[in-house]
């Protein structure tokens, strides 16, 4: 259907983005084992290429917030959220997959798993680095990141702030997670009995898709709800007059 001309990897755009090669990392169109084999490893070769950029993302984090260059910090984590928001995005394409034309592909994936992922478990590592520099830029400030959000002040609204984009990145993190728990539910189902290609069942993707790359961020959350007082304000239906009781 296309011009042979159409591709040859001649043009400036093409040898930057090395397009001739990258289109030879899919199964030519003659060797696919159904239509969809194609998205399915194109989704997921991109997939893998979003959580290597997220993976450089948060290492530069590192640096700047080691560096004190909170805003800086806060722009990069902005980009950072919507990484993970392409990632949720791009996944979805694969629902469009029905259940009998995935176990059609699925004899074809030997006993891989997403835990190999390269991009999950790098994200993972630098994730923790981010977690060691968060630390120390709190202890930096003389403060804890329970007393930011508890005891906020006006020294530490720049360091808040950088504390909420943190989350905003776990949430876009752990939303992708979740978004590939229900493409397992759709092709394979979720149970204790269904096993995935590498034999473990796919019931512990319940437990993976809620843990969190930043939890001194989600703790502090329940250490604030624990220590919580509802005494004071105004009781509903009451007029509120004078300031209510904090």
């Amino acid at each position: 259907m296309l011009k042979t001309f159409v591709g040859e990897g001649k043009l400036d755009y093409e040898r930057y983005l090395s397009t001739s090669e990258l289109f030879t990392l899919q199964s030519p169109t003659e060797e696919l084992i159904c239509s969809e084999e194609l998205m399915f490893q194109i989704v997921h070769q991109v997939q893998e290429l979003w959580l290597k950029l997220l993976t450089h993302e948060l290492t530069e984090l590192v640096g700047e917030l080691d560096d004190d260059a909170l805003w800086e910090a806060s722009a990069r984590l902005e980009r950072i959220v919507r990484i993970g928001h392409c990632l949720s995005g791009e996944i979805r394409v694969l629902e469009t997959l029905t259940p009998e034309t995935y176990q059609t592909i699925r004899r074809h994936l030997g006993k891989g798993s997403g835990q190999e992922s390269p991009g999950y478990n790098r994200v993972r590592v630098a994730a923790e680095y981010v977690s060691g520099t968060l630390d120390r830029l709190v202890d930096r400030r003389g403060t804890t990141v329970y007393d930011v959000y508890a005891v906020p002040g006006p020294g530490t609204a720049d360091l808040r702030r950088v504390l909420e984009c943190l989350v905003d990145v776990d949430e876009a993190y752990q939303t992708w997670l979740f978004t590939h728990f229900m493409l397992v539910r759709r092709t394979i189902g979720v149970s204790r009995g269904t096993a995935a290609l590498d034999g473990v069942s796919t019931q512990v993707l319940t437990g993976r898709m809620t843990q969190p790359l930043f939890r001194q961020l989600w703790k502090v959350r329940e250490q604030m709800t624990a220590t919580w007082n509802g005494s004071g304000g105004y009781a509903p239906g009451a007029a509120r007059t004078g300031r209510p009781e904090t």
